[in-house]
């Protein structure tokens, strides 16, 4: 072996590439990169399923997730109804809100407080859905992302395909109109 072939094999033979490692201390290898980032989404996933994992709801479960969505369309066109109510037969509906009056005001309170503890705990039930929904997205954003690496590519690709064909009068008329 010359000089040139120990050469050569100093730099990039015998299992250790010189160029390589120096550059990889400028910059990041991007094949450990993607490995890195692959392990950290894997372990971010895992502990996003740890912590809202659910067992599957039985039957008295779905039932009563079916009853808890009643109060808040209820109350929606309940709304609504009494506005229409008002219009059609004003007399009708101002002595339904004369009885109305005549709640006494801690009834008012105990009311109130039923309804704010309702709606915090459907809050809550609702924002642990909204974190399971955030921890699919974030498995998903590695795709989208490779996805929008090949679509520009391509764009790039027709770019360079149109440079090396030279100008189509069709297509930029097309273009234009």
């Amino acid at each position: 072996m010359g000089l040139i072939g120990s050469l050569l094999a100093t730099l990039f033979g015998d299992g250790r590439n010189v160029i390589r490692d120096t550059a990889e201390v400028f910059r990041e290898n991007a094949e450990a990169g993607a490995q890195r980032g692959a392990g950290l989404q894997t372990a971010t996933l895992a502990q996003f399923a740890a912590e809202f994992g659910q067992a599957r709801s039985g039957w008295f479960d779905r039932a009563i997730d079916g009853l808890n969505r009643i109060p808040r369309p209820a109350l929606a066109f309940g709304t609504v109804g009494l506005f229409v109510a008002a219009m059609v037969d004003p007399v009708w509906f101002a002595s339904r809100m004369q009885g109305i009056a005549l709640v006494p005001e801690p009834l008012w309170w105990l009311l109130g407080a039923i309804v704010s503890f309702y709606f915090g705990a459907r809050q809550q039930a609702k924002g642990q859905e909204f974190q399971r929904s955030i921890a699919e997205t974030v498995a998903r954003t590695q795709v989208v992302q490779s996805n929008i690496a090949a679509l520009r590519a391509l764009e790039q690709g027709a770019g360079e395909a149109e440079a090396q064909t030279g100008p189509n009068p069709a297509l930029d008329d097309w273009r234009r109109g």
